[in-house]
């Protein structure tokens, strides 16, 4: 459980606490083994558990919807956003350029790697959110494409 070292008159002694069960405490010291029994009731000492609350992301409004478009949905304005948090390493797009399902669009680096970031449906650059070197966060709108 907890070890020590004592000095008392200049003799060096050696302790470790083995077990604590109510008022009885099992010490090894320099060795040899001593039950001691205290005046009161003892507690052994536990070590605190870290709790950490479950946190969610502040950018899913349900964890089963979908963080981009889909391919097969009505035509319109779409966003492209990050699917997890990382760098934007490099754009392949300018504002203007018309995409289709499957281009390439930027490359994100997240955890040492890098991840090719597709368009999800064709259409017209309307605006990018995000330039090259800007950290971004996991549901981070990356680009908008419109019709």
């Amino acid at each position: 459980m907890k070890k020590f070292k004592f000095k008392i008159n200049g003799n060096q002694y050696d302790a470790e606490v083995l077990s604590i069960e109510d008022n009885v405490a099992e010490i090894e010291i320099n060795g040899t083994k001593y039950s001691v029994e205290v005046d009161k009731d003892m507690q052994p000492v536990k070590t605190p558990k870290l709790m950490r609350s479950v946190s969610v992301p502040s950018t899913d409004t349900h964890p089963s919807v979908a963080k981009t478009a889909s391919p097969s949905g009505p035509k319109g304005a779409g966003t492209i956003k990050s699917p997890l948090p990382g760098v934007v390493l490099e754009l392949f797009v300018k504002e203007g350029d018309m995409v289709k399902i499957g281009q390439r669009v930027l490359i994100l680096e997240a955890m040492k790697m890098e991840n090719n970031i597709e368009a999800d449906k064709a259409g017209k650059v309307v605006s990018i959110a995000k330039q090259k070197g800007d950290a971004v966060m996991e549901g981070d709108v990356l680009i908008v494409i419109g019709e």
